[in-house]
């Protein structure tokens, strides 16, 4: 007899979920708050659909920290090079940037779902039945489990849903990006089931700065209204992980009106967030000229000037202007600034004070999540039979470059993996 499975949330994890249920021959019906389906997919590849990374498996699993012998078992069975040759089967050829990055060849996220919605829904019905379309169910908002647990309840612009399913795979997402679906409403649902969870937090973040102004709110009104939404580039930061260990990374950020934000700064962002949730704040050092080495920086600001400023002296010599120059007006005393010693240090190593994580919702994404300890290997809820959980909804959290993306499909395919090794098993 077939057998009917819900998958909540049409993100790539529960897609792919959705995409292992169907080959095995299951009815499967998804259902997602939103009006169409991906669409924080969509998003995520408006620059450039980032799909995974090329880096070796052993620095790539690094990536996931304290998550990686957790998740081992599921980038081993569908990691980059997997997710290379799916998408390949859905007909989009791959690349590998300069950074590493893998990105479809025409760089866009459409023609991929697309292809990918057009397999779920068409099936096929060969001589024993083939697969039978996915179901899509969109504006269908969960909203838990009846009084009795026996079924699943969902809101839509016609009322109420309830829906009888022999096996439920959640691939919600965590909490950033509400406005895509993302909304982190279902921890009080399994929380009341007994569901251990790890608070959501946020993850591939910016920050607001320690105040630097006169008005004690962050950057100054100058520095605010005159470099908000610059790029830094090039810029390299250095800061401890709580274990102590010093990470240095050369890349971008922009300077926003409350902190700074960007892809270099969510390289650091769990290790910063937890030193502020720790500590109060976090501190990072910038080297604003990595291409110059310290004696080749203090020999310039050695250099005698003559009557020409401080800015135009550094911009002459160091080609140091703009945002940059900025910083070090916003950061450093007069004193500091006119000492030739002192400020080929800090051009060096500027120290910038972080005060707070920007709020979850504007994050790339979201850490914490169901904890692994709460699921069996099938990742199925031990508090719950026939529950199975995938993607961001469980607690791991990784940089950008590709990592979240493939966690989400490997635990995705996994969660599908599960409900038709526990059928089996029964």
């Amino acid at each position: 007899m077939t057998k009917t499975v819900a998958v909540i949330g049409a993100g790539p994890a529960g897609l792919m979920a959705a995409d292992v249920l169907q080959s095995h021959g299951a009815q499967v019906h998804v259902f997602d708050a939103m009006p169409s389906v991906g669409r924080k997919f969509l998003l995520a590849g408006i620059g450039g659909l980032n799909l995974t990374h090329s880096e070796p498996m052993p620095g790539f699993l690094a990536r996931y920290a304290q998550r990686a012998p957790a998740l081992a078992p599921y980038l081993d069975a569908f990691g980059p090079d997997a997710v290379r040759a799916w998408a390949l089967e859905l007909g989009v050829k791959t690349f590998v940037g300069t950074s590493g990055r893998v990105f479809p060849t025409d760089m866009k996220a459409a023609p991929l779902l697309r292809a990918w919605l057009h397999r779920l829904r068409a099936g096929s019905h060969d001589e024993e039945g083939g697969q039978q379309p996915v179901q899509f169910h969109m504006r269908h908002r969960w909203l838990g489990w009846s009084d009795d647990g026996a079924t699943l309840r969902f809101a839509h612009a016609g009322g109420e849903l309830v829906f009888a399913a022999d096996a439920t795979v959640l691939a919600l997402g965590g909490a950033s990006w509400s406005r895509l679906g993302s909304d982190g409403a279902w921890v009080p649902l399994l929380e009341a089931r007994g569901v251990d969870i790890a608070p959501l937090r946020a993850s591939n973040c910016g920050f607001d700065v320690a105040p630097t102004g006169p008005d004690r709110s962050g950057w100054s009104a100058h520095l605010r209204e005159r470099f908000a939404g610059e790029p830094v580039k090039p810029v390299t930061i250095t800061a401890a992980d709580a274990a102590g260990v010093v990470h240095r990374q050369q890349g971008e950020f922009v300077v926003t009106r409350t902190g700074i934000e960007g892809s270099l700064v969510y390289a650091f962002s769990a290790g910063l967030r937890d030193e502020i949730a720790a500590q109060g704040r976090a501190t990072l050092t910038l080297d604003l000229l990595p291409q110059h080495t310290p004696e080749q920086v203090r020999a310039e600001t050695r250099r005698p000037r003559g009557t020409r400023s401080l800015s135009t002296h550094l911009k002459s010599r160091l080609h140091l202007q703009g945002v940059k120059m900025g910083l070090l007006h916003e950061l450093l005393s007069p004193a500091q600034l006119n000492d030739p010693d002192v400020l080929a240090g800090f051009i060096k190593a500027l120290p910038l004070v972080l005060a707070a994580p920007r709020p979850i919702d504007e994050a790339i994404s979201s850490a914490g999540g169901v904890r692994f300890e709460a699921l069996d290997a099938r990742l199925m809820a031990g508090a719950v039979p026939g529950l199975f959980v995938a993607g961001e909804m469980l607690d791991w959290e990784a940089p950008t470059g590709g990592y979240l993306l493939t966690a989400c499909l490997a635990t995705g395919r996994a969660a599908g993996q599960g409900v038709m090794a526990w059928w089996n098993a029964r």
